[in-house]
């Protein structure tokens, strides 16, 4: 197929609009079902290299939920504990461990929850049956693999009242080195980012503290892919094989670190014994869910159980987190890495960072403050690398 016209644009106004290759070949995907549109494509196409890359680096099945072209999570297939699958609400689907890409979505779209809600989701191996179970009853627009097994295929075209899309993307496509998009009716041409994030980008550490464990090396080489494809600025905090908080499109980088800090405490207190026994009513959809947790573990619980709310969602009224059970609970966490886009320009954000439990950081270096940065960080017992490389995204 050379074109595939598309409903609308960005916009229900900009018509007419459709994708094409600019040398006239074949597109390197098929629509098996429903039908995508143009935002649904930004979201695929850049969410699969992301998967793709992550595998490439890592060697383990990836995945990532993708909205408005930045992600919400990425992951790769590490295991889920008993904790860890209550946590990510896929209790339920036996076996998930026998599948990498199962867990690997589980973590993803369990990042950020609230923003992965009509996600779009890309897979970097053969979606199985036990990935299409984990991704059924979730609220997505589409999916993007480069194959499906047949029982996983027919679960997921039942989505959506049938309606749900599903990309089959060539595995072996590879873009051309130089890439074009029209602004105002210029064109913009640049060679594409095709920067390899890998271990041999982490070598440079600056810090007193030369430790990097393997674990570290993994989880900043998931931040770093995660933030290649995210919106700029952006900063990302990772652990366990996954992003936990993004912060992404922000013009000002301390406020990336305090909004994916923020994402990524919330991550983490959704390990506290107060939220993994929330009292919730029988058959309250996975939305209200999301968004209960979310108020609860936030400064606007009251949402949630003030008189007359709480009964909506719970059995009982559940016991409010203090912030002082807030802060202890968060000191036990630690070990989390973070990468960030570009230099970090002042030290406040280490400071930040290193209250969600941050002890690892990789950055471009380059700023003209650098030595503050790397005081604050030896200040903190941190580890931090600088390898020269932005990752801008726009």
């Amino acid at each position: 197929m050379k074109e595939l016209k598309l409903k609308y644009g960005c916009n229900p106004n900009q018509n007419p609009a459709r994708l094409s290759m600019p040398d006239g070949s074949d597109l390197p995907f098929e629509v098996l079902n429903g039908t995508p549109g143009y935002i649904n494509f930004l979201d695929a196409l850049n969410s699969w290299q992301l998967v793709k890359e992550l595998k490439s680096a890592l060697g383990l099945p990836a995945a990532a939920s993708f909205k408005h072209v930045s992600p919400a999570g990425a992951a790769v297939g590490v295991e889920l504990s008993d904790v860890m699958k209550k946590k990510l609400f896929v209790e339920h689907i036996e076996n998930i461990n026998d599948s990498a890409l199962a867990c690997a979505y589980a973590r993803a779209r369990g990042a950020d929850r609230m923003s992965s809600f009509g996600d779009f989701i890309a897979l970097s191996d053969k979606c199985d049956i036990l990935t299409a179970m984990v991704i059924k009853p979730e609220v997505s627009d589409g999916v993007i693999a480069p194959d499906y097994d047949p029982e996983a295929l027919e679960l997921l075209k039942t989505k959506k009242g049938g309606k749900y899309c599903i990309i089959k993307i060539d595995p072996d496509y590879t873009a051309p080195e130089s890439e074009t998009k029209e602004v105002f009716g210029v064109a913009f041409t640049q060679k594409r980012n095709d920067a390899v994030l890998d271990e041999t980008t982490l070598t440079n550490i600056v810090t007193v503290n030369k430790e990097l464990p393997d674990h570290a090396k993994r989880d900043l080489i998931v931040a770093m892919i995660t933030l290649k494809y995210t919106q700029s600025n952006s900063v990302c905090y990772a652990v366990d094989g996954q992003a936990i908080g993004v912060g992404a499109g922000q013009q000002s980088r301390i406020h990336c670190t305090r909004l994916a800090g923020d994402k990524a405490d919330n991550w983490l207190m959704r390990e506290h014994e107060k939220v993994l026994s929330l009292p919730f009513k029988e058959g309250i959809g996975r939305p209200d869910r999301d968004n209960c947790i979310d108020c609860y573990i936030s400064d606007h619980a009251e949402d949630v159980l003030s008189e007359g709310e709480w009964q909506r969602f719970f059995t009982e009224k559940p016991e409010a987190l203090t912030a002082e059970e807030k802060r202890e609970f968060l000191k036990t966490r630690a070990g989390i890495a973070l990468a960030s886009d570009a230099f970090f320009p002042f030290s406040d954000n280490i400071t930040r960072a290193a209250r969600s439990g941050v002890k690892y950081i990789v950055q471009a270096g380059g700023s003209k403050r650098d030595q503050d940065v790397i005081d604050e960080a030896d200040r903190l017992g941190i580890t931090m690398v600088t390898n020269g490389i932005r990752l801008f995204h726009h």
